[in-house]
């Protein structure tokens, strides 16, 4: 019962704020007002037309919360929007009628229970204020009998809803068998045979075995859409040669990475620290007279190896601590010595000798770097002036004539291994390109740029025998030697279903255990394990597709583990059924009342409500 009047009270609340706030200057209810007051009937009850344009306008709203994005009234219809709140406004209406028909309802003294507990309609005593109450009402379009009469609906269709969905259970035995389904595993031993195994390999194909066979299988071969493309290319590899880099900023960019190219000798190091001297003594006695090892006391303190990790760190880095740490021999543990916290127990995991690299070692890198900084500037510079030789009437070609730009020609389609189809910027420029664009400066993701232009369009069609010579060879060969391959293994079958092993036959086996029907065996068919799961221990079958031939065994089936996790699973399934029945049920329900209701909408209040979105 409390829970029933906990949600009596929020509905009410619901009731009330959206009434306000719809009154208030939300959606343009006035707009509504005249002849058309109801959207239709279901039943014996009437849709409430300001309720459908709230409603409507709320889901709308909360779809662009969550996407972010601003979303027009037509891309609601086209998304089903307002189809999706009408027929939840219909089905809760059905309802509200097949309540009345029952008789559910609730009494005068919850009601005004109800309606007391109401924080809105309270002064400033905290007690209920009845001129507070209608005043509310009013505000919002609503007399009091209208709104206690949504109170008494919605209550009356939560009983309903919740007599319906509750009390219903799936059987355990259903969840007990989807978990033995998915727990279960098999062991077995398979064997692929490959080109290797045949005695004498396939023959190739003629050229008459390979037009005829394009012939029954063109649909297999076709070419894209594909388009012609001319681009010209600037990119900052095509400066680097002939940019100049001067002594003088090498020198300096040398001197700004000197902690990189002059590296003093180094330790790799951990530190365990304590909160005072007494702690750090009796954790290093402990290492000394009783054995403790050093990741004992760093578990001890509730840490991990990690936790304690200081990575390389020089001399100077370690401060006081620095000279007894650089003494000791990789693996020693030093200390107690000084921290920044506190004094700390160090252990020497490495040592890192000294690394310097010279100027003149360093020269070629620098120079490298430098100059593809310089390229990419110019490049950059450039774009702007290219640009507006394009705008002022320039071809690609005038373009590659007057400047730094390279021409080039691409039969671009999705899929292209042309090495300017690697761009992702230059893919989706050359997919989006009509014949009406004109060309414009674009950057690469190297600090390139571009410009393209769409010179024809060729349809999908047919690849001629040419075209897919090579791709049928291969096909013909493939499927050659997967038939090769099953005649082979079918003459081995009988002999392993008699008994004999893999290795009696020649063949390299796998042996697999406790595979689950998820699991995934490299090199085997796709459909692979699922038939491994329909065979029973001692079958022998043949298994292929993808062009790979496959002997497998069953050995062993294992059923599902009991267990902790299994018992948990179980019953997660069970609470996830019970729900998923509970709503199918209640959903059939509605559906079934809302049928027998007769539901009659009239499409004129409803587009009055639509022309009021934008």
């Amino acid at each position: 019962m409390a829970a029933r009047t906990k949600n009596m009270s929020k509905t009410a609340v619901w009731i009330l704020m959206a009434m306000l706030i719809l009154g208030l200057g939300g959606f343009g209810a006035t707009n509504l007002s005249g002849t058309l007051r109801t959207l239709g009937t279901v039943g014996d009850k009437h849709i409430d037309i300001d309720q459908y344009a709230q409603q409507l306008n709320q889901t709308i709203r909360a779809y662009e919360a969550q996407t972010g994005q601003q979303l027009s009234f037509a891309q609601a219809q086209a998304m089903g929007l307002d189809q999706s709140v009408l027929q939840r406004l219909v089905s809760q209406r059905a309802l509200d009628n097949e309540t009345d028909k029952l008789g559910l309802s609730i009494g005068d003294a919850s009601l005004r229970d109800e309606i007391l507990q109401i924080r809105e309609f309270r002064g400033v005593d905290g007690q209920f204020n009845r001129e507070g109450y209608r005043m509310a009402l009013e505000s919002s379009g609503l007399s009091e009998s209208e709104f206690e009469t949504q109170l008494r609906e919605e209550a009356a269709r939560t009983l309903l809803q919740g007599a319906i969905a509750s009390g219903v259970v799936m059987p355990d035995t259903y969840a007990k068998t989807l978990v033995d389904y998915v727990g279960e595993a098999r062991n077995f031993t398979w064997s692929r045979l490959q080109a290797e195994d045949l005695e004498t390999p396939v023959a190739e194909p003629t050229e008459d075995e390979m037009r005829a066979f394009l012939t029954e299988h063109q649909a297999d071969y076709q070419r894209p859409e594909t388009k012609t493309i001319t681009y010209a290319l600037l990119t900052p590899d095509m400066l680097v040669d002939s940019v100049e880099v001067d002594a003088a900023d090498l020198q300096k960019a040398y001197e700004a990475r000197a902690d990189e190219y002059q590296q003093p000798e180094r330790r790799l190091v951990e530190r365990l620290p304590f909160l005072d001297q007494e702690a750090a003594d009796r954790a290093a006695a402990a290492l000394e007279m009783q054995g403790t090892t050093f990741e004992q006391l760093v578990q001890d303190r509730g840490l991990a190896l990690a936790d304690v990790d200081m990575g390389d760190m020089s001399l100077a880095d370690l401060g006081s601590a620095g000279e007894a740490i650089f003494a000791a021999e990789v693996g020693d543990v030093v200390g107690p010595l000084p921290s920044d916290l506190g004094p700390a127990l160090f252990r020497v995991n490495g040592v890192l000798p000294a690394h310097n690299t010279t100027f003149e070692q360093a020269e070629p890198e620098l120079r490298a770097t430098l100059a593809a900084d310089r390229a990419r500037r110019q490049v950059d510079a450039q774009s702007r002036s290219y640009d507006d030789m394009l705008a002022g009437g320039a071809t690609l070609e005038d373009l590659a004539k007057d400047s730094d730009m390279t021409l080039g020609t691409i039969d671009w389609f999705d899929g292209s291994d042309d090495a300017m189809a690697g761009y992702t910027e230059f893919r989706e420029a050359a997919a989006a390109v009509t014949q009406d664009d004109y060309p414009e400066i674009e950057t690469l993701s190297d600090g390139g740029i571009f410009a393209l232009r769409l010179d024809k369009v060729t349809p999908a069609r047919d690849a001629t025998f040419d075209e897919a010579r090579e791709d049928i060879a291969a096909d013909m060969i493939a499927q050659r030697t997967e038939a090769a391959l099953s005649a082979k293994a079918e003459e081995l079958l009988p002999q392993l279903k008699d008994g004999a092993g893999f290795a009696d036959l020649g063949l390299d086996s796998i042996e697999e255990t406790d595979q689950v029907r998820s699991a995934f065996i490299q090199n085997t068919p796709r459909s692979f394990v699922a038939q491994v799961f329909e065979m029973e221990p001692g079958d022998v079958n043949l298994v292929t597709g993808q062009g790979m031939v496959v002997i497998v065994r069953l050995d062993d089936i294992l059923p599902a583990a009991d267990n902790a996790e299994a018992t948990a699973l179980q019953a997660q399934l069970v609470q996830q059924m019970n729900q998923s029945l509970s709503q199918d049920i209640l959903d059939i329900y509605t559906a079934d009342t809302t049928v027998r209701a007769r539901p009659q909408i009239d499409q004129r209040a409803v587009q009055a409500v639509h022309v009021n979105f934008p």
